[in-house]
């Protein structure tokens, strides 16, 4: 009896111990660690604000620790349920063992540095990232856990919403395969809007502005119906869906891409008078979806404003006399560039790069046969994991030509020197 008493005594002992144990100590390797977070984004046009909610919900404590990085945010009203600290710079959030909210306020409009707001929010509309409302985070959680997001809009009566995740009053799943903790992301518009959705060439089209914005809807799909084919024979996998909103004043005069989604002030030419465009631009950016090591924004912008001419020529937009045309006044206006390997490309920097990549494809065809050409450099571009820079380039082209090419060679980049594309940075 004795013996029976103690067995069964240690046996509780050793339940009551694996409960208070850390989940990661109790949970086995196979079994799925998931935690459920909801966003609810509620805008006041009232003041220009947004109240976000962030809702984690979880049954083993597998999100530990969130950290928002807010920098020059104009973030208040932060609450939360469970630990939080809020400093200068970060946001630091411990969620209970279940979960608990997290709510906080922020002031949408934001004038850049050369005029206009590249995020707005009135009585009327608004325009904004959803990177503006819900800042970056870092995450401390379990081994192998990973969120299921979702996010909601709850909006004044009358408007509407467009995003990546535009139902409204419904939960919408955000999903990013390369990342375990998933954040909404890309331009949204609210209010009273005018939309067109079509597909074209597999991509799921949605072009918004408000009413009254003087927003070339139909014009914009026109000039897709041109290019996406064409940029869908370079990169097959690259838009699945895209989301263009636009509207005019006082919003910046230009355009600006984000995940999936391209915003474009309403008063710029769809194909300008040098035959380059900057709608094309922007969805070639989207469609590569990188971003350059430092110093190496020239790459970018120019493989961007290169494509903007070759998605126009091959779709048919211009004649390949005005294409040659649109080449000779790149060239032209790459003799006012500075130093090519800067923070920032310029417009004439821009330029100089274009030119270097139609040397660059050139010589590609050249030393091939034919058989090579700059998509394929592109190509392999997108399917890096890397960061784009000169390094990159020079590896992508010694494979698909055994050679290097004097396109990219120091002497033909201008400002760039041979320790930096030693250094891989």
């Amino acid at each position: 009896m004795n013996c029976i008493s103690r067995s069964t005594l240690l046996i509780c002992l050793i339940l009551c111990n694996a409960c208070d144990a850390p989940a990661s100590e109790t949970l086995s390797a196979a079994d799925s660690l998931t935690y459920n977070v909801h966003y609810e984004i509620h805008p006041d046009p009232s003041d220009g604000s947004v109240e976000v909610q962030m809702s984690v919900e979880q049954s083993h404590g597998e999100l530990r620790e969130i950290s928002f990085s807010i920098g020059n945010i104009a973030i208040s009203d932060i609450e939360a349920e469970g630990e939080l600290d809020v400093g200068d710079d970060r946001i630091t959030w411990l969620p209970g063992r279940t979960g608990g909210d997290l709510r906080w306020r922020i002031a949408i409009s934001h004038r850049r540095g050369d005029g206009g707001y590249d995020a707005w929010l009135n009585n009327g509309w608004g325009i904004f990232r959803a990177e503006d409302i819900i800042p970056r985070a870092r995450t401390r959680a379990l081994k192998n856990a990973y969120s299921q997001t979702t996010i909601a809009f709850e909006l004044p009566e009358h408007w509407s919403v467009v995003s990546e995740y535009s139902t409204r009053d419904s939960r919408n799943a955000v999903i990013n395969p390369h990342t375990r903790f998933d954040q909404p992301r890309g331009w949204i518009a609210m209010g009273a809007l005018g939309i067109r959705r079509e597909t074209i060439a597999d991509t799921r089209v949605t072009v918004a502005a408000p009413e009254g914005q003087m927003a070339r809807r139909m014009d914009m799909l026109a000039l897709l119906n041109w290019i996406l084919p064409e940029l869908k024979l370079v990169l097959p996998d690259s838009i699945p869906r895209l989301t263009i909103v636009s509207a005019s004043d006082p919003m910046w005069r230009g355009g600006l891409s984000a995940p999936e989604s391209i915003y474009i002030h309403s008063s710029r030419p769809l194909i300008s008078e040098n035959a380059t465009s900057t709608l094309a631009h922007e969805v070639f950016h989207v469609a590569l979806g990188k971003t350059a090591e430092p110093g190496f924004d020239w790459i970018v912008e120019g493989l961007a404003e290169y494509y903007s001419l070759e998605l126009l020529q091959r779709g048919g937009a211009i004649t390949a006399r005005r294409y040659d045309q649109a080449l000779e006044k790149q060239s032209h206006w790459s003799g006012n560039a500075g130093k090519l390997c800067a923070r920032r490309s310029s417009g004439a920097t821009t330029a100089l790069a274009v030119v270097i990549f139609r040397s660059l494809d050139k010589e590609l065809r050249k030393k091939s046969s034919g058989r090579v050409n700059l998509d394929d450099v592109v190509a392999g571009v997108a399917k890096t994991d890397s960061r784009v820079s000169l390094r990159l380039l020079d590896d992508l082209v010694t494979d698909l030509i055994q050679d290097t090419a004097a396109a990219l060679h120091s002497d033909a980049l201008k400002g760039c020197r041979q320790l930096q594309r030693d250094s891989g940075s």
